[in-house]
């Protein structure tokens, strides 16, 4: 029996990379298979990557960081969905660390997806820690879409019936 996912959004994280746009991608194509929408999130921390002895002119500010994380979003979002941005998607940018926030966003959700990237050796994971954290502890199902790879067969939605591969 499937389960009822009516209202309940497909919870994506993004972060701007390969990984994360295709994530998004696959998202969204989801979303039109359960007849749901998607929720595009981006987490993002105050950087603290400059030495303390460093000039605090050369210092983003809290603003500014925060429009460059926006920036970062609304592109990944228009990369994705182009002109066609609906009502069935949103886009939000929360304060926080990563896994934290995509597991409360998850709350409720349909799903949570997330990029999957190489993280390491050919035979080690592919996930970084938030992707191992969200998996660890996320409330809802959670699905691991590679970045593209123009060689490979593309990761498909699911919906509606199963028809395995070679079956007319």
């Amino acid at each position: 029996m499937a389960e009822n996912t009516a209202g309940r959004p497909v919870v994506v994280g993004v972060d701007g990379s390969e990984a994360s746009v295709a994530a998004l991608r696959w998202a969204g194509e989801q979303a039109r298979a359960l007849g749901t929408g998607v929720l595009a999130v981006h987490a993002w921390e105050p950087a603290a990557g400059l030495a303390p002895y460093a000039p605090a002119s050369g210092r983003p500010t809290r603003a500014e960081q925060r429009e460059a994380a926006a920036g970062l979003l609304a592109s990944a979002v228009r990369r994705v969905f182009g002109g066609r941005v609906g009502t069935g998607v949103r886009a939000v940018l929360v304060e926080g660390p990563p896994a934290r926030v995509l597991l409360r966003q998850a709350r409720g959700a349909a799903l949570l997806a997330l990029g999957r990237g190489d993280h390491g050796r050919w035979d080690g994971p592919a996930l970084g820690a938030v992707g191992r954290e969200c998996l660890r502890y996320a409330p809802v199902p959670v699905v691991t879409v590679p970045a593209a790879d123009r060689g490979a067969a593309r990761l498909r939605s699911v919906g509606g019936a199963f028809t395995p591969s070679g079956a007319a």
